[in-house]
């Protein structure tokens, strides 16, 4: 689904809306594909590697940055521009930091819920995941992202997701609804896709 952006075309060939890569691809479709196969073969890579007791916003970033390096000049930095999707209206760029800095800090004091029952961390794991989608510090990748990192944390807390199993559309229509407020369906999402 296409952003929207507050600097028309920003980060983008003059004339398109192809992002400016390492690639040089100036075809939207050529360079989605490019981008689902190094991304995908980085993505196992990245999935199976343990959480860091520590883990902050940094190593977050470094996620992106370790996944999108290869396409990206700006992979791990934080956006600059203003972005929206849907009805969503995501961080401004100048707060990212600070919130994001803020979620891990708070995160790392729950003990990355790793003390939780299945329901208790459920409920969680769908805010947690709704205040990093609102955050999307970054211009592409926020999704995959994100995806990465929550198959490391909900492992980490002694359960399990598989996202190539799971029903993308559901998690985007949960992820929607709860930007505006409305949790129930991130909450079934996970529900029926964590398990023990």
């Amino acid at each position: 689904m296409p952003y929207s952006l507050n600097a028309t075309d920003a980060d983008c060939y003059e004339g398109t809306t192809v992002l400016i890569n390492k690639l040089g691809i100036k075809n939207e479709t050529e360079l989605d594909k490019n981008e689902r196969v190094i991304t995908g073969f980085k993505t196992a890579e990245l999935i199976t590697k343990p959480l860091k007791p520590d883990f902050d916003f940094g190593d977050y970033k470094l996620i992106h940055r370790e996944l999108f390096s290869d396409l990206y000049v700006w992979a791990g930095c934080i956006r600059t521009i203003s972005l929206s999707k849907s009805a969503t209206v995501f961080t401004a760029p100048e707060k990212i930091e600070g919130i994001g800095n803020s979620v891990f800090k708070r995160l790392n004091d729950c003990n990355f819920y790793a003390d939780m029952n299945r329901s208790d961390f459920i409920r969680e794991a769908a805010e947690l995941y709704d205040s990093l989608n609102r955050l999307h510090p970054f211009r592409e990748g926020n999704g995959r992202t994100e995806r990465i990192f929550f198959s490391r944390l909900i492992r980490n807390a002694g359960f399990d997701i598989d996202f190539s199993a799971t029903n993308s559309d559901l998690l985007m229509i949960g992820s929607i609804q709860a930007a505006s407020g409305v949790m129930d369906n991130l909450i079934k999402f996970f529900e029926e896709n964590i398990t023990e």
